[in-house]
């Protein structure tokens, strides 16, 4: 499922498990952008010139000279970023070119309007039920859609790990969903968020997306309406705007993921280590929320739970991306290639959005434990299928965390 589209299409497989992308770091640099016309505070909604991009109309995208300036006070060059990549975007090549995670704080940038409107242009591509009917591997029959239901606000009180993943591509600003994890770096203090990895990087044809930032527990009181359109920054994000300066996707997704989901599905995972806006006052992103999920790598390949809950924004419609969803529902099997490990797959009525959203199972100690993410769904909605972790995901969350050990 891609950020905020009904879902992306699935072709072919994975592939044996290779060598893990190497993780991607930048260091956390403080910059305010003061929207045009607006007051700068960070409840102040500007127009998009607070970004760091802008669309010139000619096929370009060009960093604002102001926001460029303030990138060379930080001791960034842009003109070397990626021989000028970041000076003069193109929309075909940009994303070929973005080879390096960087991604420096810039304050304010992710208003209230910026969050509110971010989605995907290239929406309303799905699996089509002829992408996977000749599959070699096990795919269990189609589940019933389940019905989503909205969780009952505040979501800090019902789903404290759950929030939302914002970022730019050359086509607009985008969303997903996502969730706070442990960090076996730091018990307790865990600065790590599990999403999937198209909502980080754009697989074989493309790069590393820019200006990745979570908000946790994201319209918090789930407001609609005027009452959302006036919200201030405050209300959308109660909990900070937590910017990653590290993130890892797996090679499989860098090698075969794409556009309309190519062989990477199977591998479509990605975790990011994150560090407030605002600065560090000591709290990690776990002791500000209060909770993070551990994560669970030896699910069998067969599901044996009755239930697993998928979690997310869904922002499709018959969804506007302003309320947190759930789904539950006994998972099955859905395979796209032999030669890929076999997804999970629930019947769910969420859209895009939801991508990267969490999937728990509750052990039989009563714990709730990550087991999936939403990555891809049909064209009409009905179902979701997300990867099973295994090994190779484990060397992803073991490589983010190990890379920031000593932090």
């Amino acid at each position: 499922m891609r950020p905020n589209r009904p879902s992306f299409a699935l072709r072919g497989g994975g592939g044996a498990p290779r060598a893990l992308a190497a993780v991607a770091l930048v260091s956390a640099l403080a910059l305010t952008a003061t929207a045009c016309g607006g007051s700068g505070d960070d409840d102040a909604g500007g127009p998009a010139s607070a970004s760091a991009t802008a669309n010139t109309g000619d096929g370009k995208i060009r960093i604002p000279d102001d926001i460029k300036n303030k990138l060379k006070e930080h001791g960034i060059d842009v003109d070397k970023w990626k021989h000028g990549a970041w000076k003069n975007w193109n929309k075909d090549d940009w994303l070929r070119e973005a080879d390096d995670f960087i991604n420096p704080i810039i304050k304010g940038l992710w208003d209230p309007n910026r969050m509110r409107d971010a989605n995907d242009p290239d929406r309303g591509k799905g699996v089509d039920s002829n992408d996977i009917s000749g599959d070699q591997g096990v795919t269990d029959p189609t589940p019933v859609p389940v019905r989503a239901q909205a969780v009952r606000p505040s979501y800090h009180a019902s789903a404290a790990t759950a929030g939302k993943v914002f970022f730019d591509s050359p086509q607009g600003t985008m969303v997903c969903s996502a969730t706070v994890v442990e960090d076996p770096a730091h018990p307790g203090k865990s600065n790590l968020v599990w999403t999937a990895g198209h909502c980080v990087h754009a697989g074989r044809n493309g790069g590393w997306y820019r200006n990745i930032a979570f908000v946790p527990s994201y319209n918090d009181q789930g407001l609609t309406g005027s009452a959302l359109a006036a919200a201030t920054r405050s209300q959308i994000a109660p909990y900070g705007v937590w910017w990653g300066d590290g993130a890892q996707t797996s090679q499989q997704w860098i090698d075969q993921g794409g556009e309309t989901g190519g062989h990477g599905a199977s591998y479509d995972y990605a975790v990011i280590h994150v560090t407030p806006e605002q600065g560090s006052d000591g709290k990690s992103l776990e002791e500000t929320v209060g909770s993070a999920l551990p994560v669970n790598f030896d699910a069998p390949a067969v599901p044996k739970v009755s239930r697993i809950t998928a979690t997310g924004y869904p922002a499709a419609k018959p969804y506007d991306g302003s309320l947190l969803y759930r789904c539950a529902d006994r998972p099955g099997r859905l395979s796209v290639d032999a030669a890929a490990p076999t997804m999970y797959r629930i019947g769910c009525t969420m859209t895009g959005g939801a991508s990267g959203g969490g999937w728990v199972e509750t052990g039989a100690d009563g714990k709730p434990t990550l087991v999936s993410n939403t990555s891809i769904g049909p064209v009409g909605s009905g179902w979701l299928a997300g990867p099973r972790f295994g090994d190779v995901a484990k060397g992803v969350y073991e490589g983010v965390s190990k890379e920031f050990a000593d932090q």
